[in-house]
């Protein structure tokens, strides 16, 4: 057990901008080694020295480089998190169950937006990754932008992807939007309805696109006819455009909403149009946000498990650092689950 000769306690002057490791070893009497066994956790510092240090720290504000306990290491434990926008309620709470799950692991998280969905963007998002030191990077966004030639991964970077289809490439973890859709069409079509409308997410969305697949398949295996697709951005206004559509047509009495949020719009739409939800139309999103129990009427949806997604994107990601030459690919599908509310109910006629 080392201790060293205990010296009166120098505080540092009036005005110095950062406390060092000598001036923490002064105050509490031991040496700098002790001083820098403690910072980084190391076993061999007796209980009462190492209260001393930590008291010492304390009081001069001194913190640990820790740029240079990682070299040491050998990581850096921070894992950079790429994404284009943090407006839709997958990305938040994706990011969110991500952030929570590296913390019970020790490891911190750098998040890395990316304003536009083009290769310049990404391409400078990947080159400020090495100047950020991080250990390893979960993207979500669209993997086809990292397909590009002029993008380069810092070495020794392990790569995740969230929300893709690119499991050949990449280690990916998702949400299973098709079970989700075709649970969502089949519970409207089991309460007797002939058909079911689909308001779908944008264009370029992968879970949107899967979402649409899905709501056509499971309507294609049941022998019925799927209805035009309408889209829109996600957001509860172009629910609200879609809604003053669907109010119109007669022949709709069920639509599956790809998202919570366009469906908080296409309701309110339908009550301004004298169409009385679940009496005159169904309607069942996807999501399940916090909310959706609180919607008039409360809201049937599709249930994403985004804490178990967060989950097991860190796992994924720290056992590819620990193991780089694994190589493992492929897509991890969390399950969903349909919660079913007030929102859907059989046909008028069937009544």
């Amino acid at each position: 057990m080392e201790m060293a000769e205990r010296t009166p306690a120098k505080t540092p002057k009036r005005g110095r901008v950062t406390a060092s490791m000598a001036d923490v070893a002064r105050m509490a009497g031991v040496s700098s080694q002790t001083v820098s066994r403690v910072s980084n956790g190391y076993a061999g510092v007796n209980e009462e020295t190492r209260q001393q240090v930590l008291a010492a720290m304390k009081e001069l504000g001194y913190r640990p480089n820790s740029a240079a306990r990682a070299l040491k290491r050998g990581e850096f434990r921070t894992i950079g998190v790429i994404t284009f926008s943090l407006s839709s309620t997958g990305n938040v709470r994706t990011l969110e169950a991500i952030a929570n799950s590296a913390a019970a692991e020790g490891y911190a998280v750098t998040l890395l937006p990316v304003a536009l969905p083009t290769q310049d963007e990404v391409r400078g998002a990947f080159s400020r990754l090495e100047e950020l030191a991080v250990d390893a990077v979960i993207v979500i966004m669209e993997v086809h932008l990292l397909d590009a030639a002029t993008i380069m991964l810092p070495p020794y970077v392990q790569v995740l992807v969230v929300d893709s289809d690119a499991g050949d490439h990449y280690t990916v973890v998702d949400t299973d939007q098709a079970g989700g859709s075709r649970t969502a069409v089949r519970h409207l079509l089991d309460l007797g309805h002939e058909t079911v409308w689909h308001l779908g997410g944008p264009e370029d969305s992968f879970a949107a696109q899967r979402r649409t697949d899905a709501w056509r398949a499971a309507l294609t295996e049941a022998g019925r006819t799927a209805p035009p697709l309408i889209r829109g951005d996600w957001s509860a206004e172009s629910g609200y455009r879609a809604g003053i559509e669907l109010a119109a047509r007669e022949d709709c009495s069920a639509v599956f909403v790809a998202n919570d949020q366009m469906a908080l719009g296409l309701l309110r739409a339908l009550q301004e149009r004298g169409r009385r939800v679940p009496e005159d139309v169904s309607v069942i999103g996807f999501d399940d946000i916090p909310e959706a129990g609180s919607f008039m009427p409360p809201l049937t949806t599709v249930h994403q498990d985004f804490a178990e997604v967060g989950r097991l994107c860190v796992r994924a990601v720290l056992r590819k650092m620990r193991d780089p030459d694994d190589g493992a690919r492929g897509t991890t599908l969390v399950p969903t689950r349909l919660v079913v509310r007030e929102s859907t109910a059989p046909p008028s006629g069937a009544r």
